[in-house]
């Protein structure tokens, strides 16, 4: 059997020498900056509706007032805006650049899926990014338009709104790797299914008092709203480090 993968595949059998993995690296660096850059490139020509259709409408539905207080600070907001559009466009070549340095840790009966595998990546960091905007974003600028003294007008600045709805979204997106992160622990040996079975239930209080500290409002309803998910994460997380598991033992 080891034969037959030799020949499928006779360089993934070969040891890479620390020099090869430095010029791997760098190769795949290289690759996702291309990439990122092509992700900035569009992003910078689509900047006016990204900003005034999507990440300035949160603002525009609870009524907050938002004012720029610098003389370049449209300009430094458009390119912020520009680049981490252009990041999260150019995810799937980023995760897979990633996996791809990573391949020759793999088999070779686990490297058919590093497609399969940067596809669920990029789809988990997407679909935080989107509850982020759809249910944290709204919770989080309603209780700050409706917070504090009502003779004093709440307004904020551009840049520091901007830095709390994408650092919201990002955080988000990290959250939602929790899957993927389960599968790559799983396949080092760190992270067992068992394990996370047997504590699953220190988890969820872990889970409700991060969804405490993160929502912006006290009621248990919001808190729910962000636990919920969390919680659903984690079971994710452990099927899919079960099937990694599986995997491993079948190879």
């Amino acid at each position: 059997m080891a034969e037959e993968n030799k020949k499928e595949n006779p360089a993934s059998d070969k040891e890479m020498s620390f020099m090869d993995h430095l010029s791997e690296l760098r190769i795949r660096i290289i690759r996702a900056l291309i990439g990122v850059c092509l992700g900035l490139l569009i992003c910078l020509i689509f900047t006016d509706p990204l900003v005034n259709f999507i990440l300035i409408l949160p603002a525009k539905k609870v009524g907050l007032e938002l004012q720029n207080l610098r003389p370049f600070g449209q300009l430094y907001l458009y390119f912020q805006v520009g680049l981490i559009g252009g990041i999260i466009l150019s995810l799937p070549n980023l995760f897979y650049q990633f996996w791809k340095f990573i391949s020759p840790a793999l088999k070779v009966s686990e490297r058919k899926y590093v497609t399969s595998i940067v596809a669920f990546s990029s789809l988990c960091f997407i679909s935080g990014i989107v509850f982020a905007y759809f249910v944290m974003l709204p919770m989080t600028l309603s209780v700050v338009a409706k917070f504090g003294n009502p003779y004093v007008k709440n307004q904020f600045a551009i840049d520091e709104y901007m830095s709390i709805i994408l650092s919201i979204m990002l955080t988000s997106g990290l959250v939602f790797e929790l899957p993927m992160i389960s599968f790559f622990l799983t396949k080092l040996g760190i992270l067992k299914p068992q394990y996370m079975r047997k504590y699953r239930r220190h988890s969820i209080v872990i889970i409700m008092f991060l969804a405490a500290i993160l929502t912006p409002g006290t009621d248990p309803v919001s808190q729910l709203i962000l636990a919920i998910p969390l919680v659903i994460l984690y079971e994710i997380s452990i099927i899919v480090s079960k099937f990694s598991v599986k995997k491993t033992e079948n190879t």
